[in-house]
């Protein structure tokens, strides 16, 4: 028996849940692209990623998803036979590096492990090691969405500026931009890359990279008129903007799910939900994880993504977990990742990206206990009290967001 007929949850890490406001702003007919309302929205759209990602640098907008934006930034950054350091804590950062040597690029890898955290004394020994300077990037993402584990951008900027080295440092944040708390100014990224699926709350379809001055100024020559981040940094006539025809209706999703972000709840204290969730997330899978084998795949809080929780299982249970949960409940939960250290088998993946409240968490917690009692899969109680239980300290204590918080970019 199936008591899935009702409103489906998704709680996969992108497409995340999209908001019926952003859906109702794109349901209307094809705008003129030429001139008028959505020429000047677009101007207000750049504005506010530019805020999102606490830059003063510039912003150019594409239509595509994250892998299209690793070509992207790898076209404007380097050449064929040029040479970039790419590190990995998951998955994704290997999809980055493999999209590297398919156009040509050599690339060197710092493997920290599916469950490890980044070791800053290693990345700083390898670009000592680089004498010529050759490598012309360093490429990590914030959140590897397979492993759910969360870069120290500082860190590795640190890292970066201890070896003396000149290389452009270079993020995804394709998992967490508008989930886990990022400063690309402040913390000296200089090329940054992302998506509107996730923590926007956008249907998949529109991608960007930021780059500061220093990144612009060391730019190659772009081989491909698609990926040239200059007509879409500054185009002098507004088709430049996405190389033809702009994907309309997704911006105007975009511009609804940017005033909930940045004008209506706030950019801080959107962060601060998102480590709330992902708190509560952690302390159900512990409780879980008393009686059984259900554990975090990242032991370190620290290090722990604030958009997506990886979770470890018996031989074969995720696949059981999910199945359950997604047949008979309507909760769809996210697949395990192969990678170098994991079984997709033993892993499933909790999102709490984007638009989303403790009734939506705590249904999806109560689902999986459920599923796990259903399956006769060992685990500990307490699970939903668990997680309950830190929402409801963090609205006792208030969510303090300090000024020093607030986005510091002042744009038109």
């Amino acid at each position: 028996m199936s008591f899935s007929y009702g409103r489906a949850v998704r709680a996969i890490p992108g497409p995340s849940m999209i908001p019926d406001r952003v859906l109702n702003a794109m349901h209307r007919a094809a705008p003129n692209i030429y001139e008028g309302e959505l020429v000047e929205m677009t101007d207000s759209i750049r504005a506010d990623l530019r805020r999102v990602a606490r830059t003063d640098g510039s912003v150019a907008m594409y239509i595509g998803n994250g892998h299209a934006m690793w070509e992207a930034s790898l076209a404007n950054i380097a050449r064929p036979g040029d040479r970039v350091l790419a590190l990995f804590s998951g998955r994704f950062g290997r999809g980055w590096a493999e999209t590297a040597r398919r156009m040509g690029i050599e690339v060197e890898t710092l493997d920290f492990g599916f469950r490890g955290e980044m070791e800053p004394g290693r990345i700083e020994d390898a670009l000592r090691a680089d004498r010529d300077r050759r490598i012309r990037a360093v490429l990590s993402t914030q959140t590897d969405t397979a492993s759910s584990a969360l870069t120290d951008v500082t860190a590795l900027r640190a890292a970066m500026d201890a070896a003396g080295h000149p290389a452009l440092l270079a993020i995804d944040c394709v998992a967490s931009l508008g989930s886990d708390r990022f400063e690309m100014d402040a913390w000296g990224a200089d090329v940054m890359i992302s998506a509107c699926q996730k923590g926007l709350m956008t249907p998949p379809g529109v991608a960007f990279t930021f780059q500061n001055a220093r990144a612009l100024e060391a730019a190659v020559p772009c081989a491909s008129p698609y990926w040239d981040w200059q007509p879409r940094v500054a185009p002098s006539r507004f088709y430049e903007l996405f190389n033809g025809t702009a994907p309309t209706h997704h911006l105007y999703g975009l511009r609804e799910a940017l005033d909930m972000i940045l004008r209506e709840e706030g950019l801080a204290k959107v962060w601060a939900r998102h480590e709330v969730f992902a708190g509560a997330v952690a302390a159900a899978v512990e409780a879980w994880g008393a009686e059984g084998a259900l554990e975090l795949n990242i032991p370190d809080p620290a290090h722990r993504s604030r958009a997506v929780t990886t979770i470890r299982t018996g031989p074969g249970d995720a696949s059981r977990i999910r199945t359950w949960c997604e047949e008979i409940a309507g909760v769809t939960l996210g697949i395990g990742l192969e990678a170098p250290g994991s079984d997709p088998a033993s892993m499933f993946r909790i999102a709490h990206m984007g638009h989303l409240n403790p009734p939506t968490l705590l249904g999806t917690l109560a689902t999986v206990e459920t599923a796990l009692d259903a399956l006769a899969i060992a685990h500990g109680r307490g699970a939903v009290e668990a997680a309950s239980r830190v929402i409801a300290e963090a609205h006792r204590r208030g969510i303090a967001v300090s000024k020093n918080m607030e986005p510091h970019v002042a744009l038109g």
